[in-house]
């Protein structure tokens, strides 16, 4: 049985609307937040707050920025629980890929929440500094000074604008986070909508991963909220290493940004922005 990837992302509800001094009855369109379990080979690893659509792009990229799975080559198939279960997924691992030894999360990651279950800021950043170890400066992880790609100041300051003219399920609902990955040159390659951020985030990571296209080392990822530490941390697992977000990065967030060399850009809105760390990636 084949189940699609996209499905319930809105719904209808009645509401009182007031306005000119009274309250008229009509039907809006609300996002929908589902919880989704995620079982790896039939053993339950986490349950995440979504909004459904994209959810094996979520799970994928769930599992490789959370470094549950070193590589996404480790992920061989993905799908839907039986009977027509579209709110959990199963993971089939490729042969001779095994779990780390930790503990399932299997409580609830909320859709505000992007590192529940992360006790110690300290271990993830040792597990980040650990990728360029063993993967080598072309792999996702903290960048070399060689990694520059040229971004246009005008072109980034673009980006806010035509990230939202994209998002369909937003024009409906205005109730969603939106993640988009762009050229250098303003080219917009994907773009990935949630009630969650991180998840927004961990879509755009999941579509690279099942399509061979991490570490993503030339491209710029637009977030539609605040730069926090864990937007950074999945930033930097997929190898991108500019970072530019509508409103504010975290101190967490710009030291993570500063260790990695990646280019964190906050405040980008009318034609105006503020570069926190690496410049050196920007053309004026």
């Amino acid at each position: 049985m084949v189940f699609s990837d996209n499905y319930g992302e809105t719904r209808p509800h009645k509401i009182l609307r007031f306005g000119n001094g009274l309250p008229v009855e009509m039907e809006d369109c609300v996002v929908v937040e589902e919880p989704l379990e995620i079982h790896v080979e039939g053993r339950p690893q986490a349950v995440l707050m979504r909004t459904p659509g994209d959810d094996f792009d979520l799970v994928a990229g769930f599992m490789h920025t959370e470094r549950i799975l070193v590589s996404p080559a480790d992920i061989a198939s993905l799908h839907y629980g039986d009977p027509a279960e579209f709110n959990l997924v199963n993971v089939r691992l490729a042969p001779g890929t095994l779990l780390p030894e930790e503990q399932p999360r299997t409580f609830p990651v909320t859709a505000a929440c992007g590192i529940c279950g992360k006790t110690v800021i300290d271990a993830i950043r040792a597990d980040l500094s650990g990728l360029g170890e063993n993967e080598g400066e072309s792999a996702s992880g903290f960048f070399s000074e060689t990694n520059k790609p040229q971004v246009h100041v005008e072109n980034l300051v673009r980006f806010p604008a035509l990230l939202r003219s994209a998002q369909r399920v937003f024009a409906q609902t205005g109730g969603l986070h939106a993640a988009g990955l762009f050229t250098s040159e303003g080219e917009l390659l994907c773009i990935r909508e949630d009630i969650g951020r991180h998840n927004a985030v961990d879509k755009i990571v999941g579509s690279l991963a099942r399509n061979g296209q991490l570490p993503a080392s030339s491209c710029v990822l637009q977030v539609s909220g605040r730069a926090g530490f864990d937007i950074v941390q999945k930033a930097i697992v997929a190898g991108i290493p500019v970072l530019s977000s509508v409103s504010a990065p975290s101190s967490l967030a710009l030291d993570l940004a500063e260790e990695a060399g990646m280019t964190l850009v906050g405040f980008v809105r009318e034609g105006r922005c503020n570069v926190y760390t690496c410049p050196d990636r920007l053309v004026w």
